[in-house]
C-alpha cells in the first residue's frame, strides 16, 4: 500500500464503520465476475467523475500493472455504462443496457457495476471529505 493510500485509510479510522464498510465492499467488488480491467475501469470512471485524485492515481497505476486490455472496446462500453448508471441514478435506459450487453457484458455484470459505483462513491466521497484526495 502506498503512503498516500495508507494516509487515506488512517483518516477513515475516525469512523471504523465507514472504513470497515469500504474494505468489505471493495473485497466483494473484487470477487465479482467482472474482469480486472473492467473493474478498474469502473473505479477510474467513478474516481474521475468525483474528482478523487488519490483514487485516480492509485487505480491508474493498478490499471497499468494489468497490462494492455485484451479488448479495449469493452472497456469503453463499461466506462459509458458506468457514466450512465451515475447520470441516471441507476435508471439506465434499455438502449444503454442493450449496448452494454452487446459488448459482451451480462445483466449480472450490470449489477456488479452498480456495486462498484456504490463502493467507490463511498471511497471517493470519504477521501474528499477527509482531504485525503
Amino acid at each position: 500500500m502506498s503512503a498516500r493510500a495508507a494516509h487515506a485509510v488512517s483518516l477513515l479510522k475516525e469512523s471504523p464503520e465507514t472504513l470497515d464498510g469500504f474494505l468489505k465492499l471493495s473485497q466483494i467488488f473484487e470477487s465479482t465476475t467482472l474482469d480486472p480491467h473492467s473493474r478498474e475501469t469502473v473505479i477510474l470512471t467513478v474516481a474521475h467523475r468525483n474528482q478523487c485524485h488519490l483514487c485516480v492515481d492509485m487505480h491508474d497505476a493498478k490499471m497499468a500493472a494489468l497490462g494492455p486490455a485484451p479488448e479495449p472496446e469493452r472497456l469503453d462500453a463499461v466506462r459509458t455504462f458506468t457514466l450512465q448508471v451515475l447520470a441516471t441514478s441507476g435508471a439506465v435506459g434499455d438502449a444503454d443496457l442493450a449496448a452494454f450487453e452487446k459488448a459482451g457484458y451480462t445483466r449480472r455484470n450490470a449489477l456488479e457495476v452498480v456495486l462498484g459505483v456504490g463502493t467507490y462513491t463511498l471511497s471517493t466521497f470519504a477521501n474528499r471529505l477527509t482531504r485525503a484526495a
